[in-house]
């Protein structure tokens, strides 16, 4: 495909790496991968589960459509977040721009538990989604680029399957957290 310059080039890289044997390398993507899926699913379940609490006057005292709205706060954040992301990856490189949205997704949940009004709330949600957005395209270019060919569809089965993992996890976490008797 030609570059930006007019310059085709050609390599053999891809095939080169689908030769590869399996290698601790490979063991420490799966890894990294799952467990941002993993953080990813847990996540996206414990705020689902928060949105009857979000409306308590002792919390933020959020409307039912308020809930509804931050909702699509994260979805258009996701949405942004993987055209944006997606395109700087292809442009930068995958791991550059991974871990970017991955430290921009930490950033925006952990400041999500310091809203102090729908505003804010929105805001933090909508960084959060972009971020995530941004993993979505960076993850499964990785899985792609990096997996070998005989390799790829088991591990891409693994990491996606984190996912799940985490949500299972965030709903358990939520019986517990969201429990008046437990505290």
């Amino acid at each position: 495909m030609p570059a930006e310059s007019g310059i085709s080039i050609i390599t053999n890289i891809p095939q080169r790496m689908d030769r590869l044997p399996w290698a601790r390398w490979h063991w420490r993507v799966v890894g990294a991968l799952g467990i941002t899926w993993l953080l990813d699913g847990l996540e996206v379940s414990i705020v689902a589960s928060l949105g009857p609490t979000l409306t308590h006057p002792d919390a933020l005292h959020l409307t039912q459509s308020e809930v509804g709205l931050t909702a699509s706060a994260y979805l258009a954040g996701s949405v942004l977040g993987a055209l944006v992301f997606s395109y700087l990856t292809d442009r930068q490189g995958r791991k550059k721009w991974f871990m970017i949205t991955l430290a921009l997704y930490l950033a925006a949940t952990v400041l999500t538990a310091f809203s102090w009004d729908l505003m804010s709330f929105m805001f933090f949600r909508f960084l959060t989604g972009a971020g995530i957005g941004g993993e979505y395209a960076a993850i499964n270019s990785a899985i792609d680029e990096l997996i070998p060919a005989r390799n790829r569809g088991h591990t891409d089965l693994a990491i996606n399957g984190t996912w799940w993992l985490g949500s299972a996890a965030g709903a358990l976490l939520t019986l517990l957290l969201l429990n008046p008797a437990m505290f």
